[in-house]
Parts: C-alpha cells; sequence; structure tokens
C-alpha cells in the first residue's frame, strides 16, 4: 500500500518539483496551500513572494497537471501570530527570522497535524536539505546537496521525533535539475523566480511594517558612541539591527555600525568595525536534534542563512539554553536571529540569539 504524503505548496517550482518526485516513488501526494492572509499587490511584488492569491492558483494548477489533490488551508490566524511576533522582536531590539517560525508552527506543525487527520504518513516540503542517518543511527537534518540553495539552516527547529515522517525529496538535486525538471515536464512555474522576500512585508519595507502593527509605540532615544557620548536622536529602536552602517543619520568621519541596541533605555550604539567582532553567544529555545554533549562538543557554526559555517564549539547551558564559542571572532552576531550548529553536514541543533560575547584577553584572565 503507497504512502500518504501531505505536501505544502507553495506555488514555486521547488515544491512543484517535489510533488512530481513524491509521486514519482510512489507515494500517494496530497498538496496543501497555505493560505496566510499576506497579499502581494503588483505583479513585481508576486514574483518575489510565496503564499500569495497568485501562489495558489499556480499551485493548483500544478497539482492538476500532475493530477493530485490539491486542498487550500486557512492558516490566516495562525499566521498573525508570526506577523505579531515579527513586529514585537523588532520593537523589543532584536531581528527576527520570520520563515523559522512559520516552518515550526506552521508547515511541521499545523499542516503536520491536518495530515495525521487524514491518515497521512509523511509531510514533505520543497526546502533544498535532506533526512539522513546520523552515525548513532538518529535521524537528522542534512544539508542539501546545492551547498548555494542549502535551506538545513531554518529546519533545525524540526523535533527530533518528527523526523522519520518527513520527506524533503528534491534535496538531493541541485537548482537546475529541478528547473530542468520543471521544464520537462511542462510545468507552468518552471520559470517562475524564487521568493525573495517576507511575504508579509510590502514592498520589503520593515519599518512601515512593524510601526503599522504597533502603532502608538514612543521607541525613540538616543544615539550615542561607545564611550556613551550622545551624536544624535533616532525615532525608534525597530529602525535599527546590529551590523547596520547606513541610515544612522550621524557622521563622524568614518565609517560607524550598530553595535548594540539596548532596548529598556531605548539606545542605539554605533561604533568601528572591529567592535562588531565577538567571540561567542547564547541561544535560548535551543532544539537538538542529535545526543545532547555533556560537555563542549566541537561543531560548524552558522549564524546566518548566507553565513559560512564556521569551526565553534558548543556547550548546553540550563533552561534549553546553549553557548557557542567561535574559533575566531564573527561579525554581527544578531539577537532575534538564529544559529544553526553542525557535525559535519548534520545539523546537531540550533536556537535563537540571546545575546553575544567576548572571552577574557590573556591580559585580563
Amino acid at each position: 500500500m503507497a504512502s500518504r504524503v501531505v505536501l505544502a505548496m507553495s506555488g514555486g517550482v521547488d515544491s512543484s518539483v517535489a510533488a512530481h518526485l513524491l509521486k514519482e516513488q510512489g507515494h500517494e501526494v496530497i498538496g496543501l496551500f497555505m493560505r496566510t492572509g499576506a497579499h502581494a499587490e503588483d505583479a513585481e511584488r508576486r514574483s518575489k513572494t510565496c503564499c500569495s492569491a497568485t501562489d495558489a492558483v499556480d499551485a493548483r494548477n500544478v497539482a492538476d497537471r500532475l493530477d493530485i489533490p490539491f486542498y487550500s488551508l486557512d492558516f490566516e490566524p495562525d499566521f498573525k501570530r508570526i506577523m505579531d511576533q515579527f513586529a514585537d522582536e523588532y520593537v523589543a531590539g532584536r531581528t527576527p527570522n520570520p520563515c523559522v517560525m512559520c516552518n515550526i508552527w506552521l508547515k511541521f506543525g499545523k499542516l503536520w497535524s491536518y495530515g495525521k487527520q487524514v491518515g497521512a504518513d509523511f509531510v514533505a516540503t520543497g526546502h533544498y536539505a535532506r533526512i539522513k542517518s546520523a552515525p548513532d543511527g538518529s535521524l537528522r537534518v542534512a544539508r542539501g546537496v546545492d551547498g548555494t540553495k542549502d535551506q538545513s539552516y531554518v529546519l533545525f527547529g524540526l523535533r527530533r521525533e518528527l523526523l522519520a515522517n518527513v520527506l524533503l525529496p528534491i534535496g538531493e538535486y541541485p537548482k537546475s535539475e529541478v528547473r530542468s525538471i520543471a521544464r520537462d515536464l511542462g510545468l507552468p512555474v518552471h520559470d517562475k523566480p524564487d521568493s525573495q522576500e517576507i511575504c508579509f512585508v510590502p514592498q520589503d519595507d520593515y519599518l512601515e511594517f512593524v510601526r503599522a502593527r504597533r502603532p502608538g509605540l514612543d521607541t525613540a532615544g538616543a544615539i550615542v558612541d561607545e564611550a556613551g557620548n550622545e551624536l544624535a536622536r533616532h525615532s525608534g529602536i525597530e529602525a535599527f539591527t546590529i551590523g547596520q552602517r547606513r541610515g544612522l543619520g550621524v557622521a563622524v568621519g568614518s565609517p560607524r555600525y550598530v553595535v548594540q541596541i539596548e532596548p529598556t533605555s531605548k539606545t542605539v550604539t554605533v561604533g568601528r568595525r572591529e567592535s562588531l567582532e565577538k567571540q561567542g553567544l547564547i541561544a535560548t529555545r535551543f532544539n537538538w536534534q542529535g545526543e545532547v554533549p555533556q560537555a563542549p562538543a566541537p561543531c560548524l557554526a552558522q549564524i546566518r542563512a548566507h553565513h559560512t559555517a564556521v569551526p565553534a564549539t558548543v556547550e548546553l547551558l540550563p533552561g534549553d539554553r546553549a553557548r557557542v564559542v567561535f574559533e575566531t571572532p564573527q561579525l554581527a552576531i544578531t539577537p532575534g536571529q538564529v544559529v544553526t550548529v553542525y557535525q559535519d553536514e548534520l545539523v546537531l541543533g540550533g536556537g535563537w540569539i540571546d545575546q553575544s560575547f567576548d572571552l577574557p584577553s590573556e591580559e585580563e584572565s
């Protein structure tokens, strides 16, 4: 008897080819589109996002072409949680990653709950990642074959008990081959551009979105240098992120970067580039996919989607926290973003960056 798979279909080429590959493998595939309430108004905007009304039409057309059942699910109330969390993080001086929350809460949360209701054995997506066995026999998320498209970084939050029920069919393919498969099948989305923006932020204007969602907040304050001298006033800490250089509203003769955002005092500190270099970080809500190390363990740590994972050690801390120390200091470690730690190509775990820190120098220790 064929396994039943619910597949998150966004109307893009990746999930569309995933549907074909799953069907080719003999699975009974059910396509599910998440209606989120995030709408793109113009053609250019629609080409850069996912989950718009146009994307729903594209997904249905692909499902019809592949002859698989297709359903559109109303996730708008749940998606509002993600938008609220996004706004609240910026107001608290952090820089959020809503795509991670969408994966945890919706694609591998609500969507899988629906799948179990219809007797599904697996939940699948079009992520460029794989599920592989670790040396100890456990299943982990692993990097996709196409290193330029790898999305394992945003899948650290998948609980280890779920991984046996996850399929990631395009993780074995380079993007070029995925498009080639779609073209050969005559899928209408074979040349559709990749989504590039957060689907609920019009024109990629984070500041306007946050202020519209949290009107009336007074988050204005001072921009200061690292000695505490006031350089200027700002209209709200939500306009800044760690490492930001442009749009600071200060001129001191040489480049300055945001090095700290203090939400209680509403103070933004700017400094030189070298002040962005930190030796380590503390992460919260840490999810371990592999065996939890009982001592600092070597790993490769990645702190941004386009950051190259670098040698580090990871250590369990009380309260679902972890401490990551890099072999060499890293630039712009940003609270609110995520850190994913790897053993070779396998995800060991990951969590939300809470703070960065420096180690004491030999002179200080």
